[in-house]
């Protein structure tokens, strides 16, 4: 009998741990490459870009843009999940152009720089760079300024909640639409209850979230280490509204909880997505029941903001 309870139609996933170390990432990360379905769907236009980030390097971003969108179209910043140390895996390039096409928005998909090779802060200031890149090249990526919105999964989320305390602590221009957030990781201290509970999940547990903290060098002294743990911020007023989805077999599900509470706290709305019988990552089964019906509940978040002002 399984430890978990956990639906059977995320079956393998469901029973896999990825064996995160030092020397597998050296050997797996290399392989991970862009999927090539991404510049096969005819119903949208894909572009690479090399962005220049705020050390000089360049990092790489792909826009993918419906083609029935127009000139002044909705934008969601994608900020991919994977501990800060993972490439992008397919299954976050179908959900992005999922997001395009369904919502009917441009995405900026951010192939950030990863830890161990770049630590804390270098993730977040790939992220926010890419932002500013979409901002100050709206007009020739046919993107509406007032509906930008953000947001990414597991270490995504993170990176994703960093970047809008960044605008908002910067003074960027940007008004982000909302923060979109499956699944994410927002308490470094990783001592909450579900962390306490599940310690050796499939997909992702809080021994492997343990690992990962040495690799990534976050210092707490630092007055940035709250973009790694944002739930230990000291206000969260100027944020953008939230969609906040857990697992239930997840040890990062009491951050997603946290989190929303801090913000309905600061007064800022939050739609808060408890989805069962799921495990972290459970939508890396695009087949799936529930993640088709999670997936339509990010969209439909996503489409009532960037579209409520003009359908009112």
């Amino acid at each position: 009998m399984a430890k978990y309870r956990i639906s059977q139609e995320f079956f393998p996933f469901s029973c896999f741990t990825p064996p995160i170390s030092e020397k597998f990432l050296k050997m797996a990360v290399p392989h991970m490459k862009t999927p090539k379905f991404i510049f096969k769907d005819k119903e949208l236009d894909v572009s690479r870009h090399e962005i220049k980030s705020y050390d000089g390097e360049r990092i790489e971003c792909f826009v993918m843009a419906p083609k029935a969108a127009g000139e002044e179209a909705p934008c969601l910043i994608y900020v991919h999940g994977g501990g800060f140390v993972l490439s992008a895996a397919g299954y976050h390039y179908k959900n992005a152009i999922r997001y395009a096409k369904e919502v009917g928005c441009k995405v900026v998909f951010v192939n950030y720089r990863l830890a161990p090779e770049h630590p804390h802060p270098v993730f977040f200031e790939d992220c926010y760079a890419a932002m500013c890149w979409a901002y100050d090249c709206a007009e020739a990526l046919g993107i509406d300024t007032s509906r930008i919105g953000i947001g990414g999964d597991s270490a995504g989320s993170t990176l994703a909640v960093g970047v809008c305390m960044m605008a908002r602590d910067r003074k960027h221009p940007v008004r982000f639409a909302f923060q979109m957030l499956p699944y994410p990781y927002l308490d470094a201290r990783n001592n909450s209850e579900s962390c306490k509970k599940y310690t050796d999940t499939p997909m992702w547990n809080s021994t492997l979230s343990g690992k990962i903290a040495p690799m990534t060098k976050a210092d707490k002294s630092r007055p940035d280490y709250v973009w790694y743990s944002p739930v230990e911020a000291e206000y969260f007023e100027g944020l953008p509204p939230a969609y906040i989805e857990t697992a239930e077999f997840d040890c990062l599900h009491d951050d997603g909880i946290l989190y929303a509470e801090k913000l309905r706290e600061a007064g800022i709305d939050v739609v808060l997505n408890e989805t069962k019988g799921t495990m972290h990552g459970f939508d890396i089964m695009q087949k799936a029941k529930t993640t088709k019906a999670t997936l339509k509940a990010r969209m439909a978040f996503m489409k009532n903001i960037f579209y409520s002002d003009n359908e009112g």
